[in-house]
């Protein structure tokens, strides 16, 4: 198993999280085709030890979360119940994989590179109903 990102003032300690939700969780919207897309690539990285769900079937109560959260962010959440979400919850999910994905999941929330990667989440995610990814369907919420 890698590591999650180091916290810092936007990770958020879950009181919340409830044993039936294991830690190492990604949450993502699974109405949108290119979130989708994109999370079963994480899945497909992931060790059995960790979950990549949609937030249309979790209890999002049982995390702490609300249907504002997850609509704005996909979310991380870490071994020690931890949340992150924004691009550190992509980094975090970077640091539970193998290889060199941990070292691309720190980059991301490292000094200089942090507000680059913050502003490219948003934009992504701000515009991700517009995007056409391969094998992906495109999202319908705006």
């Amino acid at each position: 198993m890698g590591e999650s990102p180091m916290p810092d003032a936007t990770a958020e300690s879950d009181s919340h999280t409830s044993s039936l939700i294991p830690a190492g969780t990604l949450v993502y919207d699974g109405d949108c085709g290119f979130c989708t897309a994109t999370a079963r690539w994480a899945q497909r990285r992931l060790s059995d030890d960790y979950r990549v769900v949609p937030s249309q079937q979790i209890d999002l109560d049982a995390l702490g979360l609300s249907e504002e959260d997850v609509a704005r962010s996909a979310w991380w959440i870490g071994p020690d119940g931890t949340r992150w979400d924004n691009h550190r919850s992509i980094a975090g999910a970077l640091g539970a994989m193998g290889g060199l994905w941990p070292v691309v999941g720190r980059l991301m929330t490292w000094g200089p590179v942090n507000p680059l990667a913050r502003g490219m989440y948003r934009l992504v995610a701000n515009n991700r109903f517009r995007i056409r990814w391969p094998g992906a369907t495109r999202c319908d919420r705006r």
